[in-house]
């Protein structure tokens, strides 16, 4: 083994001792399971709707599919994960390619199809385990646990792609909501909002810097929020 391999294996082992330790043996894992399970639905449906609507694209690269190997971004999958143990951070996954000059209803309002399509399944598997853990009482308590980790996590991813903000879903379902207006401040508007998108990966990473330099976690209220909203509601705890 080369010694740049063994490095990486010393530094994941590490890292896996810290979360662990950190979080528990339970917490740890079931979050890494969650953050794959939830990355994996998330672009699997963004390549799905896409095929519906026209462009086949990312089901030609075969990005349809619950194999967790064609949507996990090595890098982001690890941000994932360094953000979940030391809560500073962001993360994604590989993201689906889209041609939006094949997508049916229009560029904009395909996009945002698209774009909330993966918020969405987040969403709805954050709801079905979540009702199992507001009904499975006679489950182990283990079980509930792992369950309601799975939940939580998925209503998070789904709460942060739902940013306005690009790259993010949310930005593209603004973008389709506005254009549905028919009137000169709306067509203004998308443009205006549309010159803006080379500046949203650093407008991100701005707000992850700026909550730390303020000691205000700025991201994770915007965040946090609406997610432990849909939880009360799911599991009502």
């Amino acid at each position: 083994m080369s010694w740049d391999r063994i490095f990486w294996v010393i530094v994941g082992l590490a890292f896996f001792a810290f979360g662990i330790i950190r979080l528990g043996p339970l917490v740890f894992l079931s979050t890494i399971v969650a953050l794959v399970l939830g990355i994996t639905v998330h672009e699997c449906s963004h390549a799905w709707m896409a095929n519906q609507l026209g462009d086949p694209t990312a089901r030609l690269q075969g990005r349809i599919s619950l194999n967790p190997l064609r949507h996990l971004d090595p890098v982001g999958t690890a941000m994932m994960a360094i953000t979940m143990v030391t809560g500073v951070g962001i993360g994604w996954g590989k993201p689906t390619p889209v041609s939006p000059s094949r997508l049916r209803y229009g560029q904009r309002i395909g996009s945002a199809l698209v774009g909330l399509a993966g918020p969405i399944s987040n969403i709805l598997l954050a709801v079905i385990l979540g009702v199992w853990v507001r009904l499975g009482t006679a489950l182990p308590i283990a079980l509930l646990q792992i369950l309601y980790i799975i939940s939580l996590t998925n209503a998070y991813l789904a709460a942060f792609n739902l940013l306005p903000l690009p790259p993010l879903d949310g930005y593209s379902v603004l973008i389709g909501l506005i254009s549905l207006v028919k009137a000169d401040w709306a067509w203004r508007l998308v443009n205006t909002l549309e010159s803006f998108i080379r500046y949203g990966s650093i407008v991100l990473i701005g707000l992850v810097l700026v909550s730390q330099l303020l000691r205000v976690n700025i991201l994770g209220f915007l965040i946090s929020y609406p997610a432990s909203a849909l939880m009360r509601l799911i599991t009502g705890m």
